[in-house]
């Protein structure tokens, strides 16, 4: 770690943003259990200290700042939560003042790797994803997917990459564990579509073994795939009541994903493990 009276001297840019990636790697380290991972108290009060003497943070900045401090004084668990949460504060404080806000692939998940043998999938429980174009939607739809008993993913050959760096990191490891596949043909099996014009999703009824269908985030469910879907169970819809009227689509999947599991569990179907 960079010694206290080397960063002093830094220009204040500078200053500010290696300190952050100070309480960033120290947050990491605390995240991922890394062995002997605790804060050196004293390093990280003097830090604190030499950003209050900053003098160009605004109040509220401040005020976390001297929380922080406050943990770091008297907290004994030199690893523990309330730790871990203030420096995690700290960090974000430091990213919005150097005009780094945060976004999806800076934040920290500290569950690490996941272990597919403890998975209890709903057998039959399994997805289309059709020309969902965003990494971060893909990854996002992977992590309430495995979250909610998912089989397995399919995906079309347009949809976004699950294993590129802005999925992986929405995913949180959900596609490492939840089985998927590219096809080029609508996946077999009954289906049904995410889309507007369907049965409202308190009144629907979810399938037992089924494909559901979402869709793109520009066009929504393709024609082709909305046929075959009408053909067999029909479309889920979400009502919504704002001015804006729609939702994002990685945001409705997990509402959908969470109504499907909650029939699939009260009509007591057993899950297995593994998948």
């Amino acid at each position: 770690m960079i010694p206290l009276h080397k960063l002093e001297r830094l220009p204040r840019p500078l200053r500010l943003r290696k300190t952050a990636k100070i309480f960033a790697e120290a947050e990491n380290r605390l995240c991922t259990a890394e062995p002997g991972a605790v804060m050196d108290m004293a390093y990280f009060s003097g830090l604190l200290e030499m950003l209050i003497r900053d003098g160009a943070f605004p109040a509220a900045v401040l005020k976390a700042l001297g929380e922080a401090r406050e943990t770091f004084c008297g907290e004994k668990d030199a690893g523990g939560p309330r730790i871990r949460r203030a420096v995690n504060a700290v960090r974000h404080v430091l990213l919005a003042e150097t005009g780094r806000f945060p976004s999806d692939w800076d934040l920290i998940d500290g569950k690490g790797s996941l272990d597919s043998a403890r998975r209890r999938p709903f057998a039959g429980m399994q997805v289309y994803l059709e020309d969902i174009r965003s990494p971060f939607n893909v990854g996002a739809m992977f992590r309430a997917a495995e979250s909610f008993g998912v089989e397995k993913i399919w995906l079309s050959p347009f949809s976004a990459d699950p294993r590129h760096k802005r999925a992986e990191r929405t995913a949180m490891g959900a596609a490492a564990v939840l089985p998927w596949e590219r096809t080029e043909t609508m996946p077999p099996g009954p289906l049904f579509a995410l889309e507007t014009g369907g049965a409202d999703i308190g009144r629907f009824s979810f399938p037992r073994r089924g494909v559901l269908v979402a869709g793109s985030e520009e066009l929504g469910v393709s024609p082709a795939a909305l046929a075959a879907a009408d053909a067999s169970l029909g479309r889920v819809s979400i009502p919504v009541f704002g001015v804006k009227g729609s939702l994002n689509v990685s945001v409705a999947f997990g509402i959908v994903m969470h109504a499907w599991a909650a029939a699939l569990e009260c009509g007591g179907l057993k899950r297995g493990n593994g998948a």
